[in-house]
């Protein structure tokens, strides 16, 4: 109850105050006065690469290249040059072959210096792809799969130049005496698969691996 001798002022000067706490706030990315976008707040995780991972996709290399060698052994052992046998009529026979070129005997008869210049040409392309497998996205297994085919066939034809000087090919694809492929080995097969895994994914998978 208060005291009557009290004066309206001296009561007005005695109500509670509140105080306020004028310390500084966080700015939260949910609270409208916030001028800092949510996008800057959430940081986007890089994509992990192969790392020492890639010795996997090494090892898938290294299997191309063996049996690739395998094969090209047995036709040397078992086959008479350019003397078909046929496997399956009338569409494919073993033939054995070498070629002094590139892929369908580009530059075949160039006069050797051929043999030098794709030679290098693949150990390049061999240690381009050694360390980019290591760089890879560990997410894109398509890609290092592509990776690693096209890596087992260039070392495995690269062998045969160094070794031989000619690349050797046996497994000839054809129709009857109509239409002949050029004849080819497992490491042609590896490479053409695996630069067709390549492209796949870069047309398909690799904008939706940049934009999750």
């Amino acid at each position: 109850m208060p005291n009557p001798t009290d004066s309206p002022e001296s009561q007005h000067d005695q109500q509670p105050q509140v105080e306020v706490d004028h310390s500084p706030k966080p700015a939260h990315a949910t609270t409208g006065s916030s001028t800092t976008p949510r996008s800057r707040l959430t940081k986007t995780p890089k994509m992990l690469a192969n790392g020492s991972r890639a010795f996997m996709w090494y090892a898938l290399a290294l299997v191309i290249i063996i049996i690739d060698q395998w094969t090209k052994w047995l036709a040397e052992t078992k086959l008479t040059f350019h003397d078909p046998v046929s496997v399956i009529e009338p569409f494919l026979n073993w033939t054995l072959a070498y070629n002094y070129g590139a892929a369908f005997s580009f530059l075949a008869d160039a006069g050797g210096w051929q043999k030098w210049f794709f030679s290098g040409l693949a150990l390049v392309m061999s240690l381009f792809l050694i360390i980019y497998l290591i760089k890879a996205p560990r997410k894109a297994m398509l890609l290092s799969f592509g990776l690693a085919l096209v890596l087992g066939g260039a070392v495995g034809n690269l062998i045969d130049r160094l070794l031989h000087g000619h690349v050797i090919d046996f497994i000839h694809v054809h129709y009857a005496d109509v239409w002949h492929y050029p004849i080819f080995n497992i490491a042609d097969i590896g490479i053409s698969i695996g630069v067709l895994l390549i492209v796949i994914d870069m047309l398909f998978l690799e904008k939706k691996r940049e934009a999750r």
